[in-house]
Formats: structure tokens, C-alpha cells, sequence
């Protein structure tokens, strides 16, 4: 056991003999381990704060220094300041600290090791990422030439390979990375961007399988065909729409410009769109729908496929043409089930005037034609015509604003609201909003007048009937019908219709004339009073129940009675003779008219 206790006995002393040589090279915990550096400055031997100092000195005397970095023959000159490049000069010299830190003699051994073998510190940096990226962009722009694949060309219905050509481009990820440690760093000169050869993915080797598919391709014409009918696709045209490996690719294959405008042609003979069912009213007032019908396209992806198959092969070149079927929103069957078979309200109202009021009830007429309600859903005016702009066709024309006539954007819209009020209302619809005309307007059925205004004077009904409601509109060289087609509800409309009455004056305006004699007065504009009606309207069932008893009140401004007034001074007259019986004449002092007289509008 002697030998054991020996063995111990050393374990100890040399323990003891580490732990001394430990402490002997621990040095103060605050000061940098020697050999360390931070981007090759030494600065072993300080303190953090000492060391900080240092590199910031340092630092500041290379701020305005540039360095030229180069890359394939280019050299460009940058400063830190040019791309905010700035160490973190006090977090290197805590790095450069934590290089020999440890406790107690652990301390000693890491900084016996940094001693001999040594420790650089690479300072963390900041940059403006945005302006690193655009310089190194420049850089790649004037550096990069990329590879070029080998490709086929066609020559005279040839194929021919253009040989591959190697490039070169920078390594921009490494390059950034560079630029940003040497501008933070303190080395200066020139120094070198990496740049990595970009070699070609696709070489001539690699095209020999397509060469040869395009010596078969092109070899004889190939037969198009779609059912019973067939044509030709010659062998210039066939080479015009096949896409030749380019760019990487190895592939023969049918596509590019050649072939969408093949494609496109041949469309134009096959393509049919699918059509909905639709309505067609005839004149005894009965409704017919008009089948629906399936549409087909030429699949363009699929006669691709069938045609360099064809193309490709050596037996029977015979290509079809896919086609898919699209089918139409609204089918027969659809059509049949709405349930419009009959017109349900019609009203007619005369339009005439200035053209742009005519082309705008036409223009709007049409916006609303064919307009198909669901049952229980509401008709808006407004949505279904939506705003009425110049974009869209409208002009200015004679329009009531503020309960004056004057000219806007739009004007003989209402003409086209007031027939569909109409309409709905002789059907005996249920009508949720509708707003009477600021002024009267005696050519409209009386009470029964509906303006509209984008979008808050607005015309709205509600189909309350179980089946769909068909509007149609029918603009003729003086007349607009509007028609609602649905199926047959029965109802009996009757209305009562209260007199117009007067409600106030016309409101007067005068207005200055100085071409009038003081005293005389002239009529501009005759004007007319405040108008007030009201009409009632009640709808039956078929079986006699009241449905609805609505009664709808208009009430209608004055329109302006302008009068002229004279201001011009009357002249003087002369005095008159006295005789036997006094003044002249029998009457005294007259005019042509009068000292008060009315002068006739000029």
C-alpha cells in the first residue's frame, strides 16, 4: 500500500504546483490577456477602456482612407462613410477581454494558451444594408458575364447547335461580407471580391437527342384533324410553332410565339362561347327562352402534346385537335324553372328634346335591360345603372338641381326611373322608395313622377312574387317601354289620384334693367306657384284581398317669376301753352305710354 500513498502524495504536489503556476500567470482579471488582438492591433495588457480608446484612435485616423476593392479587371474606391459602416469598438475590447477570462488559476492556463498561440477579435459591425446591397449590385453589373447553354437554331428547316460558352460572376454574398470587414477593419489598399466561374448546365453533347427529334419533326407535314374534317400543317408552319431548347432547356416541345398565334387562328374557326339561356317576349305578351348552348376552346396544352407526338413520329403523323366543353351559366332547364312566361306591367312614357337627353335615356335604358330579379329580392335603380359618368358614356344635358332647371352630367335619366315606377306600379309590386321631382312636370303621369340621384336618391321595389321578374326596356324614336315579365299573379291595381293644389306663389325675382324708363316693369320669366297632389294606390289579389294600400305625396316647388324693373331716368317734358281753357290737351302730360305704362319684353 506504500506505493499508493506515494502516488496520492504527488497527485497532491502536483495539484498544488498547477494551481501556483495557474495564479502565477493569472494576472488581474481586468486587464486583456497578452496576445490578444483586435483586426491584427494588439492590445494585450490593457484594460477594455484602454483598449477601446486605442482602436477608436485608430479608427479615426483611417475614417477618410478609402479601399479599392477589385474584382475581373474593375477597381472601385469606398469609404466607411459611404455605406455607414461603423464598428462597435467598446464590445471588441469586452470580446478581447473575454479571450483570458476565467477564475483563479483557470485564468492562468487560457492566457498561457492566447500567449502562445495568440487571439484575433474581429469587432461586430453595423451597415446600411440598402446602400451595401445597391454598390454591391454596381459591382456584379460590370463583373458578371453568365454562362451561355448550348441551343438549337433552326437554318433553312435545319437544326443547328450553338455552342455553350462559360462565364464568370460575382460571388455577391462573399463579396458584401468582405467589403463590410475591411471597411471596419484597418488594412488598406487593394483587395480582391471573390469571383466564382459560372460554367454552362446544358453543352452541345446534351442536344444531340433534340437534334435528331427535329430532323424527324420536320421530315414530312403533319395531318391536323377534329371529327370528320382534316387539314394539313405544312412543314414551315410546324417549324414556326415548335419551341427549339434554349435557355437551359434540352426539351423539344410545341410552344412560344409561333405557336400562340397558331393557336389563336385556329380558335377564331373553332371556338364557339357557351351561350345562357335567355328570354325573348313576343308581341301577344307571352315569353319564350331560348335554349342554351354549350361552348367548346381548343385545349391548346393537349393539341400541343398531339402534335409533336405526331410530329415525332415515323408511321402515322396524324394529329387531333382536343377541344373542352364549357358549359353556360344559366341552362335551359334553369331558364324554364324561374317561372317568367307572361308580362306582368308595362308602362310607356314620350320623350323628346335636346339630343344628349335623348342619347342619355337611351344610354341608361340600356344599362337596366334584361335585368333579372330574383324573387323576393329588391331592384335598386341605382345599383343596377350605377354612376352616371362621362366614362360611361353620359352627356350634360337639361337636369333639375336645387329645384332649378339647369345642365348636368346625366340629364333625362329620370325619365327612365319614372317609366320603371310606373311599370312596377301598374304591376302592383311593393315600391320602398321613390321620391318625387323638385318641380312639377306636367308630361309625367300626375303624382307618379320618380327622380334618382347617384346614390342617395334612389328608386327601389321588391319582387314579392314567387317567381323571377324579367325587366326589359324598349327605346323607339319618341317613345321608352319598360316591361316586367314574370309569372301570372292576378292582381288588380285601382288608384285615386287627388287634384293639384296650390300651395303658395310663385316666387318673385326682380332684377334690374336699365333699358327700362323708372316706373315700367317686364316679365323674363313667368314662373308658376307651389304645387302639392297626392295618389293613392290599392292592389287586390286575385280572390279580392286588399294586398297593399300605399298612398304616395308629392309636393313641388315654385318655379321663379323673374321681372324685369326699369332704372333708366325718364326724360324731362317740355312745359305746355296756356290758353283760354289751360294746359293743352284734355288730360294733361303723356308718353308713349304713359307715365306708368308697361313696356312690352323686347
Amino acid at each position: 500500500m506504500l506505493w499508493a500513498q506515494r502516488l496520492v502524495v504527488l497527485v497532491v504536489v502536483a495539484a498544488v504546483g498547477a494551481a501556483v503556476f495557474g495564479f502565477v500567470f493569472a494576472g488581474s482579471p481586468s486587464k486583456i490577456a497578452e496576445g490578444v488582438s483586435v483586426d491584427g492591433v494588439d492590445v494585450g495588457g490593457l484594460t477594455a477602456g484602454e483598449a477601446q480608446a486605442k482602436l477608436e484612435r485608430r479608427a479615426a485616423t483611417l475614417a477618410q482612407v478609402p479601399i479599392t476593392f477589385t474584382a475581373a479587371g474593375h477597381a472601385w474606391k469606398l469609404r466607411p462613410a459611404s455605406l455607414g459602416v461603423e464598428a462597435d469598438w467598446r464590445a471588441a475590447a469586452q470580446l478581447a477581454l473575454d479571450q483570458g477570462d476565467g477564475v483563479g488559476p483557470l485564468r492562468g492556463f487560457r492566457r498561457i494558451g492566447v500567449r502562445f498561440f495568440g487571439a484575433d477579435v474581429r469587432p461586430p459591425t453595423r451597415v446600411f444594408e440598402a446602400a451595401l446591397q445597391y454598390e454591391v449590385g454596381r459591382m456584379a453589373k460590370a463583373v458578371d458575364h453568365p454562362h451561355v447553354d448550348a441551343a438549337l437554331v433552326l437554318r433553312k428547316l435545319r437544326a443547328v447547335v450553338v455552342p455553350a460558352r462559360g462565364g464568370a460572376v460575382l460571388d455577391k454574398a462573399a463579396a458584401a461580407d468582405t467589403i463590410v470587414g475591411s471597411l471596419a477593419g484597418f488594412q488598406r489598399g487593394q483587395i480582391a471580391l471573390p469571383v466564382r466561374a459560372d460554367e454552362p448546365r446544358v453543352r452541345a453533347t446534351d442536344l444531340a437527342p433534340a437534334k435528331a427529334q427535329v430532323r424527324t419533326a420536320l421530315a414530312r407535314p403533319v395531318r391536323m384533324k377534329l371529327g370528320v374534317a382534316s387539314w394539313w400543317l405544312p412543314k414551315r408552319q410546324l417549324a414556326a410553332i415548335l419551341a427549339l431548347p434554349s435557355h437551359g432547356s434540352s426539351a423539344l416541345s410545341v410552344g412560344g410565339p409561333g405557336a400562340r398565334a397558331y393557336f389563336a387562328r385556329l380558335g377564331r374557326g373553332i371556338d364557339k362561347p357557351p351561350r345562357d339561356a335567355t328570354f325573348r317576349p313576343l308581341a301577344s305578351g307571352r315569353v319564350a327562352v331560348v335554349p342554351a348552348r354549350p361552348g367548346q376552346v381548343v385545349a391548346s396544352k393537349a393539341t400541343s402534346r398531339s402534335i409533336l407526338a405526331a410530329a415525332l413520329g415515323t408511321q402515322n403523323r396524324t394529329a387531333r385537335v382536343a377541344v373542352t366543353y364549357a358549359q353556360p351559366k344559366v341552362s335551359t332547364a334553369q331558364a324554364r324553372t324561374m317561372g317568367i312566361t307572361t308580362r306582368v306591367g308595362r308602362y310607356e312614357t314620350i320623350y323628346g328634346g335636346d339630343p344628349n337627353r335623348i342619347h342619355n335615356v337611351q344610354l341608361v335604358a340600356r344599362l337596366i335591360d334584361g335585368k333579372l330579379i330574383a324573387p323576393g329580392a329588391t331592384f335598386s335603380f341605382n345599383q343596377a345603372t350605377g354612376a352616371r359618368t362621362a366614362d360611361k358614356g353620359f352627356r350634360e344635358a337639361p337636369v333639375i338641381i336645387n329645384g332649378e332647371v339647369t345642365s348636368g352630367l346625366g340629364g333625362g335619366v329620370c325619365q327612365v326611373s319614372t317609366t320603371v315606377f310606373n311599370a312596377a306600379y301598374e304591376a302592383g309590386l311593393k315600391i320602398t322608395e321613390r321620391t318625387n321631382h323638385a318641380l312639377y312636370i306636367s308630361h309625367y303621369p300626375q303624382g307618379r313622377d320618380a327622380t334618382v340621384n347617384y346614390p342617395d336618391v334612389d328608386l327601389k321595389f321588391v319582387n314579392d312574387t314567387p317567381h323571377w321578374l324579367l325587366l326589359r326596356t324598349y327605346v323607339g324614336s319618341y317613345s321608352l317601354d319598360v316591361d316586367l315579365y314574370g309569372s301570372p299573379v292576378n292582381r288588380r291595381v285601382v288608384t285615386e289620384t287627388r287634384p293639384l293644389v296650390t300651395t303658395g306663389p310663385a316666387p318673385v325675382q326682380r332684377v334690374s334693367d336699365p333699358a327700362l324708363y323708372v316706373g315700367q316693369t317686364s316679365v323674363q320669366q313667368s314662373g308658376s306657384p307651389s304645387l302639392s297632389t297626392s295618389v293613392e294606390r290599392k292592389v287586390y289579389t286575385g280572390n279580392g284581398a286588399l294586398l297593399y294600400d300605399n298612398t304616395w305625396y308629392s309636393s313641388y316647388r315654385g318655379e321663379t317669376r323673374v321681372v324685369e324693373v326699369g332704372t333708366k331716368p325718364r326724360p324731362k317734358q317740355p312745359p305746355a301753352k296756356k290758353g283760354p281753357s289751360g294746359p293743352s290737351g284734355p288730360s294733361g302730360p303723356s308718353g308713349p305710354t304713359g307715365p306708368t305704362g308697361v313696356t312690352p319684353r323686347r
